[in-house]
């Protein structure tokens, strides 16, 4: 059996500097399978910096990152999709003029003997994981533009997964959703976790914290101040922790 104890990914030490500015600074963060682990922190606190170094957006100056227990480089996106971490970022990255199963498989297309790209057995991979991530999506041939906030996001979703993401970083998912749409995307996160995904989940809304993640790591001013298990804190605490700096004492073991 899986050991569920040994992080997918441990992010340890890491450091990133912009012109001098220590943008992270000697920062450890992990992710197991089946978790949320929420990133918090104002503007220019880090977090982005962070994840994108996991994302191979960004070079880290030091630090050591880890998967599954063993020691990876990770020098760009090629690199991070290779060990299974895909990122859906707040603009998700989806052509507007273009179906769900063509926003899927873009660049990845599905092709028949022929050579020709196949456009109904990509629509039917489409359906069977829809199907288990969002069973109400139903707008399959209509362009993404037409779609709904959280209808692109389980595009998003959808995609990483179907590619096989073991790790899912999202970035601030639910900002400018309404609240069933919000509710669509939290359902989702819950849906991933059955299945066993880790995700590191950035965002400025602690009620979105509290409620879906698991433990919440809290960054100011490049530093950490402190991982913390969501069930133990409290919005105010997590609160005093992004504005303060501040560690919530731990009183209740």
């Amino acid at each position: 059996m899986e050991n569920t104890t040994q992080p997918l990914v441990e992010m340890k030490d890491i450091q990133v500097s912009f012109g001098g500015i220590k943008a992270v600074d000697h920062v450890s963060i992990d992710v197991k399978p089946g978790e949320v682990v929420g990133l918090l922190g104002h503007n220019g606190a880090g977090k982005s910096t962070l994840i994108k170094v996991l994302s191979g957006a960004y070079k880290k100056d030091g630090g050591e990152i880890y998967i599954n227990g063993e020691k990876v480089n990770i020098q760009n996106p090629r690199d991070a999709r290779a060990h299974n971490i895909e990122t859906i970022y707040q603009t998700l990255a989806l052509a507007d003029n273009l179906d769900a199963a063509s926003n899927l498989f873009l660049g990845r297309e599905l092709t028949s003997r022929t050579g020709f790209v196949d456009d109904d057995a990509m629509e039917a991979e489409t359906r069977k994981i829809m199907g288990t991530l969002n069973p109400n999506f139903e707008k399959f041939s209509a362009p993404v533009s037409a779609l709904s906030g959280g209808q692109r996001q389980s595009v998003a979703i959808a995609r990483a997964v179907y590619f096989d993401a073991k790790v899912l970083i999202m970035d601030e998912p639910t900002a400018a959703l309404g609240p069933h749409e919000t509710q669509m995307v939290s359902d989702l996160i819950k849906e991933l976790k059955k299945k066993g995904l880790g995700i590191f989940l950035i965002s400025h809304d602690i009620h979105d914290v509290m409620e879906l993640c698991d433990r919440a790591t809290v960054m100011k001013n490049g530093k950490l101040v402190g991982t913390v298990d969501v069930a133990d804190v409290t919005d105010d605490d997590l609160l005093g922790m992004i504005i303060l700096g501040k560690h919530p004492h731990e009183n209740n073991n």
